[in-house]
């Protein structure tokens, strides 16, 4: 491999069609994870891979590993997993907050079997729904030291397993506690399970570059979970074309604090920078749900000389109101993405700390990131220039589209006696991804988005983009974040309101937002019938918007106020499957009628559940 056709010059957007002249098949990328790994142990054995923080308040005791090390440590760790009965069609299960054997143990799974990453914080039908999906017959899991929450839900699920392998915390010292037996499951520490195991080289068949090497639970926190699976030469591309910009070197330290059940802590600040030997500094724990980290964050960047970070909107949104209390030079430029940058916070958070944001885009069923910005090069309104040999369209409907080397070969619908059965599910058409998002690209190849497709407010047969009016309070000065979504309406099947969070302190009213959004919105019918104001927005685990939330708040209010006349009617609005299912609580003497001809006229799904009248 040669540096030369490696590494292209790539600090514009003008480089692309350079870039593309030469086929990727010619730049001679490793085959898999695996081989990305090893390549940097034998080019940089002594440099540091990673420094792990054991949390926010001791960020000057991390725990860390050479790039020789971590490679003996995924080693131990698979040949764990292979001794276990692990083989290349096999998922393990990983389920735990970041720490510094999580990192040794994703990379060891993608070795060994496939790696199945889930949020421990999910509900536990949900959990076990996606273990069913993965067929995983060992977890590796946080232990009560790490989490003590996530190893009682992984102990309530240990039933279908064969091992549960346990993680201590970074930097855990002394004797570990012990861990109650669980029947018919082998259960150990992991790292005296592995302690004894070749740290030379992987006892099995190391993978190939089309063979599976992880599964990524994709969508909200409700509803049917799906598996997105993703190749080694996926990952391997993304992780390149990352890697590739010319403003990161062999010198620039990379801050992470995103969960590993997301594909951005894979992609971004896990595997790029093993292609240029950059040593990445992680986050405890709890990461940037971690209120103790922003009040250190400046000391750490300047400690650690941080030069960039990856993390969503609402992250800065916060560090632009931390005094910067240290010297911060070393940081370059941060990236943000999975939701909207509101220019308030891009705003305030580059005038605060002399920080350009740059923003992204990406999904997991495009292994995780399409399109990246520059600094030098600002496109207003743009998420980015779509990524090297990653090639896009926008359909009939307005969909962006995405066919290339990152695109996923599909969900996990089974299992068979010879492999796993995956299907596109309606997303896959011929090598097109369907991502989902209304956008426009421009000659550049920026990409502009214009909202999701599921997101239209549909109001009398009009459509109505949300994106109208999330960008006209988005403009508000005191705005950190919008969400438009349609409220049933009797008469025009639903009409548009939005909920926002503003800046702390903020001297701004529901009536005021109303009145600016009215001024703004360009297009009639798109103007909200209310705006509320929210201390915060809901997010996903990994900072996405999460909009079902807002639209079951919104029907609640819209039949409780079609019910303003029953006597004593509750209503209460919760999601099922991703769509919203109104509960009408009323006594024995209400009139059922009434309250049938009431919720009649709008397009909700409901029950009605009575009960005794008071005595």
């Amino acid at each position: 491999m040669t540096d030369d056709l490696l590494w292209p010059r790539y600090a514009a957007p003008t480089d692309l069609a350079a870039i593309e002249a030469v086929p990727l098949a010619d730049r001679d990328l490793p085959e898999t994870t695996y081989a990305l790994l090893a390549r940097a142990a034998t080019r940089w054995p002594a440099r540091t891979a990673l420094s792990v923080l054991p949390d926010a308040a001791r960020w000057r005791e991390p725990e860390s590993r050479s790039f020789a090390e971590l490679l003996a440590d995924v080693h131990r760790c698979a040949n764990l997993l292979h001794r276990l009965g692990v083989r290349r069609g096999d998922a393990v299960a990983l389920m735990a907050p970041n720490c510094a054997q999580l990192v040794t143990a994703m990379l060891a799974a993608q070795l060994a079997g496939i790696a199945a990453p889930v949020n421990g914080a999910l509900s536990r039908p949900h959990l076990a729904e996606l273990l069913r999906r993965s067929g995983a017959r060992v977890l590796i899991t946080a232990g009560p030291e790490l989490a003590p929450e996530v190893w009682e839900t992984a102990r309530a699920l240990a039933d279908e397993l064969d091992a549960v392998l346990v993680l201590r915390p970074t930097g855990a010292g002394g004797a570990a506690p012990p861990l109650d037996d669980i029947a018919g499951v082998r259960v150990g520490y992991i790292d005296e399970q592995a302690a004894t195991e070749d740290a030379e080289a992987f006892a099995g068949e190391p993978p190939r570059s089309a063979d599976l090497a992880a599964f990524f639970h994709t969508g909200g926190t409700t509803g049917a979970p799906k598996l997105a699976a993703h190749t080694h030469a996926n990952e391997v591309a993304d992780a390149w074309m990352l890697a590739a910009n010319s403003l990161i070197d062999p010198d620039t330290v990379v801050f992470g604090a995103l969960p590993l059940f997301h594909v951005n802590a894979l992609v971004v600040t896990l595997l790029a920078p093993l292609f240029k030997g950059q040593r990445v500094v992680w986050a405890g724990p709890l990461g940037y749900r971690d209120a103790a980290l922003f009040g250190e964050f400046w000391r750490i960047v300047e400690h650690h000389r941080i030069a960039t970070m990856s993390a969503v909107a609402t992250v800065y949104a916060t560090l632009a109101q931390v005094p910067v209390d240290a010297d911060i030079s070393s940081l370059r430029f941060a990236m943000v993405g999975a939701s909207p940058l509101p220019p308030a916070v891009r705003t305030d958070f580059q005038q605060r700390t002399g920080v350009p944001l740059l923003e992204g885009y990406g999904l997991t069923e495009a292994t995780c990131a399409s399109a990246r910005s520059f600094p030098d090069a600002p496109r207003p309104g743009a998420v980015g220039q779509r990524l090297p040999y990653q090639h896009m369209t926008v359909l009939e409907n307005g969909v962006l589209a995405i066919s290339g080397p990152t695109v996923f070969p599909g969900y996990v619908v089974g299992r068979e006696d010879h492999g796993y059965r995956l299907d596109g599910l309606g997303k896959l058409v011929d090598g097109w991804l369907d991502t989902g998002d209304l956008a426009e690209i421009d000659e550049d190849g920026f990409v502009h988005l214009r909202g999701r497709a599921k997101d239209l407010i549909i109001r009398g047969g009009h459509n109505i983009d949300p994106a109208l009016i999330e960008d006209a309070l988005l403009a508000h000065p005191h705005v950190t974040a919008a969400a438009a979504v349609g409220r049933p309406d009797a008469h025009a099947g639903e009409v548009p309101v939005a909920y926002v969070a503003v800046a702390p302190g903020a001297a701004v009213d529901e009536v005021g937002l109303l009145a600016w959004a009215a001024q703004r919105v360009p297009e009639r019918a798109a103007v909200p019938k209310a705006v509320t104001v929210l201390d915060a927005l809901p997010l996903t685990a990994v900072g996405k918007p999460y909009k079902l939330d807002l639209r079951a708040d919104a029907t609640r209010r819209a039949v409780a106020d079609a019910l303003a006349a029953v006597p004593d009617a509750e209503v209460e609005a919760h999601i099922d499957d991703g769509s919203v299912v109104v509960t009408v609580t009323a006594p024995t003497s209400c009139d059922r009628t009434a309250i049938g001809d009431a919720l009649g006229a709008y397009a909700v799904t409901w029950n009605l559940h009575i009960t005794q009248d008071a005595s």
